[in-house]
């Protein structure tokens, strides 16, 4: 397949997310939540899914891959929704207008780093190089807010501050080197029925007030953070409870937390070494869950 035709779709970890308000309901966008967080992508290809493009005469999407189980290939998918959205944009004609799309499902659904987002992402990117459409990268990040408020964080996909409702995006300076073991126990977890789970609370935001210096240091600042869904996701899904105890159990685990609104959580670690060995004791001590161990950035 051509350059460019097939891409990653990494998996977006929230190493802090606050909720700090809510839309009015007569504006634009409603009922929105707004939020701030940190966002990293995940490095490792085991820990990306992957879309794959092709010409066609119509849109079409296959699904494969561990995870693939009964996931929609229909238009509610969110891949096939991306390719709608940028649809009208295609000037080509014949065959050229339409698409056959391949995901290759490595993540697990509903589990809190973005999946479906990501895939969305990287299907827009795949089929503007296809379509040949002249669209930059902020005016195709503002369309793809309509698809979900992690889609334009995706879609920049590299560490970036997040507020608002997912438009504002400030990318982060440099980072310092960091391992995430992910782990989910194989529950799926709807966004809607966490955030109603929330209850309306709201919390203050919170930004990092200065770059950290290491590993360690980044613990120290994401400690004094949270995650604001991770106490109503708990509640709906006694599971996470294990898998953050599990977590902080491992050698070299400096912060375990839950990401996004899933129930896949994650572990900090300074060193290569130490992540993959969590991750392999956490892999015989639990073969049912999912676990990956993933550079960060």
């Amino acid at each position: 397949m051509a350059d460019g035709l097939s891409r990653l779709a990494p998996a977006k970890i929230n190493l802090f997310l606050h909720i700090t308000g809510r839309r009015s309901p007569g504006s634009d966008q409603g009922g929105y939540h707004e939020l701030e967080s940190l966002v990293v992508f995940a490095q490792a290809p085991h820990a990306c899914d992957r879309i794959s493009v092709a010409p066609a005469e119509a849109l079409s999407l296959r699904i494969d891959g561990p995870q693939a189980g009964d996931l929609s290939d229909g238009d509610d998918n969110l891949v096939l929704r991306a390719a709608h959205l940028l649809q009208p944009m295609n000037l080509k004609t014949g065959h050229e207008r339409g698409a056959a799309l391949t995901l290759s499902k490595n993540l697990p659904v509903a589990s809190g780093i973005g999946g479906g987002s990501a895939d969305a992402a990287s299907a827009l990117h795949c089929l503007r190089a296809l379509w040949g459409i002249e669209i930059d990268d902020d005016t195709l990040g503002r369309a793809a807010l309509k698809l979900g408020a992690d889609v334009p964080v995706c879609l920049f996909g590299r560490a970036a501050m997040m507020s608002g409702i997912g438009e504002t995006l400030q990318p982060m300076p440099a980072l310092p080197a960091f391992w995430l073991v992910l782990a989910n126990p194989g529950v799926a977890l709807a966004t809607k029925d966490v955030f109603a789970a929330l209850n309306g609370q709201l919390g203050p935001p919170q930004p990092f007030e200065r770059r950290p210096a290491s590993a360690a240091d980044l613990a120290i600042l994401l400690r004094a953070r949270r995650n604001d869904l991770e106490a109503p996701a708990r509640f709906l899904a006694p599971e996470i409870d294990p898998v953050l105890a599990a977590l902080k159990a491992q050698a070299g685990c400096m912060l375990a937390r839950l990401s996004g609104s899933g129930t896949t959580c994650f572990g900090l670690f300074a060193t290569e070494r130490e992540a993959d060995f969590a991750a392999r004791n956490l892999a015989r001590a639990y073969p049912k869950w999912w676990v990956a161990a993933t550079a960060a950035g």
